[in-house]
């Protein structure tokens, strides 16, 4: 399967973007798949992940990220809301062939390409 990430660009604080994680090559229903950010200098963060049962969030972030995904168009989003400039990063979907979720990067074995999501104050 291959990655393709997408809806990243530039907002003011306040605003909002929704990403999405196209998956090609084969489904990924079942799989558990996952949101990290990276910015400049830090180590990659969770995000949020979502399998076939309720979604998993990383600290502080449930309330303005939401992860869903549509099986039938084999994509995953992340709907940004309340964006701050700290939320400036490459975001990054990723999946592992497996339905448990895990908030580790090393877990997943697939990464798409990051899409850059700036900030502005």
């Amino acid at each position: 399967v291959q990655l393709q990430a997408s809806g990243g660009g530039l907002v003011q604080a306040g605003g909002s973007l929704r990403l999405s994680c196209a998956a090609s090559g084969r489904t990924m229903s079942g799989y558990a798949v996952a949101w990290f950010r990276q910015a400049p200098g830090k180590e990659r963060e969770f995000i949020a992940a979502i399998s076939s049962g309720s979604p998993v969030y990383g600290d502080s972030m449930s309330g303005r990220f939401t992860i869903s995904r549509d099986d039938a168009k084999n994509t995953v989003y992340l709907q940004m809301n309340n964006l701050k400039p700290e939320d400036t990063a490459v975001y990054f979907c990723a999946v592992r062939p497996f339905s448990v979720i895990h908030r580790t990067a090393r877990s997943y074995n697939i990464w798409g390409q990051g899409t850059q999501v700036t900030v502005s104050s």
